[in-house]
């Protein structure tokens, strides 16, 4: 074999654009949309952490109850309350996971940042799929 026939299934991914005017002549954009990428990226992170400080609380409190069906019901809305926590959060890191895939000129960037708003939009729509259903077992 030669070493082009070894190297040709890993050139895809090791494609990186070389002239880009963004990364060039305007390249403060680039670093200022970064810095924007990152806040956000933040901001969902604290999304999903104040979404489950107050999952945790209200589970604690609906575990207090004595009644069952009471309890269940306090821990079902508090499941409900926590995805809309999770699915705001991310959206967010979907909006972060899209400005990092235009700014970036390496293929394989591009490859896993795709790979990561897919997978991050399959778990949006199975969770608002499976909230859906605990807020008609709540009756609203």
């Amino acid at each position: 074999m030669t070493p082009e026939t070894t190297d040709a299934p890993t050139r895809f991914l090791d494609y990186v654009r070389e002239d880009s005017i963004l990364h060039g002549q305007v390249d403060w954009i680039v670093h200022g949309m970064e810095w924007a990428a990152t806040a956000i990226d933040i901001f969902g992170c604290i999304i999903l952490l104040i979404g489950a400080a107050r999952f945790v609380w209200g589970f604690l409190r609906a575990e207090i109850s004595r009644e069952a069906q009471a309890r269940v019901r306090g821990v079902n809305a508090e499941r409900v309350e926590l995805g809309r926590y999770i699915l705001a959060g991310l959206e967010l890191l979907i909006v972060s996971d899209i400005i990092h895939t235009a700014l970036s000129l390496a293929m394989a960037d591009l490859v896993f940042l795709g790979l990561l708003v897919i997978i991050r939009s399959l778990i949006s729509y199975f969770l608002d799929r499976e909230l859906a259903e605990v807020k008609r077992e709540l009756g609203g």
